[in-house]
C-alpha cells in the first residue's frame, strides 16, 4: 500500500488498484457549501416558518425526478417525456402492498425498485427502436394509457379519489416535526441521486455517453455498445424515478394517479430539467427548487389564477433563459463543472 499527496489529489495504491482523492478546495468548498445550506434550510423552516416544509419536500422530491431523468436523457439522446409513468408505476405498487398486504415502507421499498426496473428494462427498447417524434409520442402516451386505466380499474387503483390508507414513512407524534424528518429524508434521497449520477458522469461511461450523444455510428464504429448503453441508461434512471413514486405515496399517505400521471405534472418535471440548466445534474437542483417556490409565490398571489400564470411565466423564463438558471453560474465557474453533453433535438 502506497500513499501519494501529489498538488490537487491524494492517491492511494493498493497492488494494482488506484484510487484518488480531490483535495483542492475549488473541487469540494462550493459544493459542500450548497449541500450546507439545503440542510440548513429545513432547520429554519422548522423553527421559524413550518408551512414552507412541504415547499422544501416538493422542491428536493422534483429534483429526484430530473436527476436521473438528466441522466436517461444523455444516455438515450431523446427526452422522455413521460417520467410521470414510473413514478405512478412506483407509487401504486408501494401503495397496494401497504394497503392490502400491510407491509411497511421498507419492504415496500423493494417492491417499487423491482416495478420500476421491470417497467423500464420492458420499455427500453424504445430508446433503440423509436426516434424523435415517434419517441417523444410514445414516452407521452404511456403515462396518459395508465391514467385512464386507473379510472377504468376502479376497483385496483380507485380512480381519481386514490388509494388511502397507506403507512405513512414518518409519525413522531408531532406533525411539524414528521415534516422536518420527511424533508430531510427527501433532501438525503436527492443528494445521493445527484451523487451517483456525478459519478458516472464523471467516469468513462459518461465518455461513451457524450460519443451516443454526438453520433451513434461513429460511437458504434469507436466500439461503443450503442444499445447496451441504451438500455442501461433507461432503466437504471426509471427505477430511480419509481422509488419518488414510493416516497410520494408513503409521504401522504394516498396515492392517486391524477395526481402525477397528467400533462401538467410532466410539464413541471421538465422545465426542472430544463430552466434548472439543460440536463445539468447540478442544474436540477437549482430548477427543483426555484420552480416549487415559483410556484408557491404564484398561489400566495395570484390563488385560483396560478395554472393559468405557472406555464406561461415558465414559457418567458425558458425564452429568456435558453442555457437555464445554473448555466449564468457555470458561465464564470466553468472548471468546476462537467463539460456539457449536447443532447440531440
Amino acid at each position: 500500500m502506497e500513499l501519494e499527496v501529489k498538488r490537487e489529489k491524494l492517491v492511494l495504491r493498493i497492488g494494482t488498484q488506484k484510487y484518488e482523492w480531490q483535495i483542492e478546495p475549488r473541487y469540494w468548498l462550493n459544493p459542500l457549501i450548497y449541500v450546507g445550506i439545503l440542510i440548513v434550510l429545513p432547520v429554519l423552516a422548522y423553527f421559524f416558518y413550518p408551512t414552507l416544509l412541504p415547499t422544501l419536500i416538493d422542491a428536493n422530491l422534483l429534483a429526484a425526478i430530473a436527476i436521473p431523468l438528466s441522466w436517461m436523457t444523455l444516455g438515450t439522446g431523446r427526452m422522455n417525456f413521460g417520467p410521470q409513468f414510473y413514478i405512478g408505476a412506483g407509487g401504486y405498487a408501494a401503495a397496494l402492498c401497504s394497503i392490502h398486504l400491510g407491509w411497511p415502507p421498507p419492504v415496500t421499498l423493494l417492491v417499487a425498485l423491482v416495478v420500476g426496473l421491470f417497467f423500464g428494462l420492458l420499455m427500453s427498447p424504445l430508446a433503440i427502436l423509436a426516434g424523435g417524434l415517434y419517441y417523444t409520442l410514445l414516452t407521452l402516451l404511456f403515462p396518459l394509457v395508465f391514467l385512464e386505466l386507473t379510472f377504468i380499474f376502479t376497483d385496483v387503483f380507485r380512480g381519481d379519489v386514490g388509494l388511502f390508507g397507506v403507512q405513512t414513512m414518518v409519525n413522531v407524534g408531532s406533525f411539524t416535526l414528521s415534516q422536518l424528518i420527511t424533508c430531510m429524508g427527501a433532501l438525503l434521497m436527492m443528494l445521493l441521486y445527484m451523487f451517483i449520477v456525478d459519478k458516472i458522469m464523471r467516469s468513462r461511461f459518461a465518455s461513451s455517453l457524450a460519443a451516443i450523444n454526438d453520433d451513434e455510428e461513429v460511437a458504434a464504429a469507436m466500439g461503443v455498445n450503442v444499445n447496451k448503453m441504451k438500455i442501461i441508461s433507461f432503466a437504471i434512471p426509471a427505477t430511480m424515478i419509481a422509488v419518488v413514486g414510493w416516497f410520494y405515496a408513503h409521504y401522504y399517505g394516498t396515492f392517486a394517479g391524477i395526481s402525477y400521471l397528467p400533462l401538467a405534472f410532466m410539464l413541471k418535471v421538465l422545465m426542472v430539467n430544463m430552466i434548472g440548466g439543460r440536463v445539468q445534474v447540478y442544474g436540477n437542483v437549482v430548477g427543483g427548487y426555484f420552480i416549487a417556490f415559483l410556484e408557491l409565490l404564484l398561489i400566495k398571489l395570484t390563488g385560483d389564477l396560478s395554472p393559468v400564470l405557472f406555464p406561461i411565466v415558465l414559457l418567458i423564463l425558458l425564452l429568456t433563459l435558453p442555457e437555464g438558471l445554473f448555466g449564468l453560474y457555470r458561465k464564470r465557474h466553468y472548471r468546476e463543472y462537467l463539460p456539457t453533453l449536447h443532447v440531440r433535438r
